[in-house]
């Protein structure tokens, strides 16, 4: 059992507030002022609690959400619960982190890829763009590459950024990892045009579908 509460660990969270660290996650979505690697420093802490991390994603509190995250067990979650979760993400963080530490180590994970792909919410559907490029990479029997290719090359351009960043790297991920459809991967990329001019820092891979296809793909050799 956790040795903190809810109420304790809120606390811990505060006493971690930092107008700095507010001031550069503010700028990327994130209404909260503690510096990640402290956070992480308090999940160890706390320890592993599904419980707990239910009562803090219930907080209102966005960084209560993010610590929650951290400490929960994926495989403790119901399918209903994780929908729910991503329903109800107060940051841009803990919507990456949900997709990331939670969905994807999901038992459900394939389950919440389908019920979230054809969502009314953008938000939903990026989340199961990303279980999706999962499964092309290691488990692709049973997806109709051709088709999600078909519906890429329809909604990438217009989708929201969100779903867009998500479809591109299903894209991407196709390319990469299924030679058979790597030119007409390429060539949607080149077409579409989507985050061609993305800023990429010296050293770093476009996001780029076309460039990113093409550096991963030199790298296996």
């Amino acid at each position: 059992m956790p040795s903190m509460t809810a109420a304790d660990a809120l606390a811990a969270l505060a006493a971690l507030e930092d107008p700095k660290a507010r001031a550069v996650n503010e700028r990327h979505g994130d209404a909260h002022g503690v510096n990640l690697s402290k956070m992480r420093g308090l999940a160890k802490q706390v320890g592993t609690s599904t419980d707990l991390a239910r009562e803090l994603w219930d907080s209102g509190d966005v960084a209560g959400q993010l610590l929650g995250l951290l400490i929960a067990k994926p495989r403790e979650l119901s399918a209903d619960e994780i929908d729910r979760m991503l329903r109800g993400t107060l940051s841009a963080k803990a919507h990456d982190w949900l997709v990331n530490y939670i969905a994807k180590k999901s038992p459900l994970g394939d389950d919440l890829r389908l019920r979230w792909i054809d969502d009314a919410d953008a938000d939903a559907r990026a989340a199961a763009w990303s279980l999706t490029s999962v499964r092309v990479a290691k488990k692709p029997d049973g997806l109709n590459l051709d088709g999600l290719l078909d519906r890429i090359e329809r909604e990438l351009r217009d989708a929201p950024s969100r779903e867009q960043w998500a479809m591109n790297e299903t894209l991407a991920y196709i390319g990469i990892h299924h030679p058979a459809l790597r030119e007409r991967a390429v060539a949607i990329g080149e077409r579409l045009q989507v985050l061609a001019d993305y800023p990429v820092p010296p050293n770093c891979t476009s996001p780029f579908a076309p460039l990113w296809i093409a550096e991963m793909v030199r790298r296996q050799g």
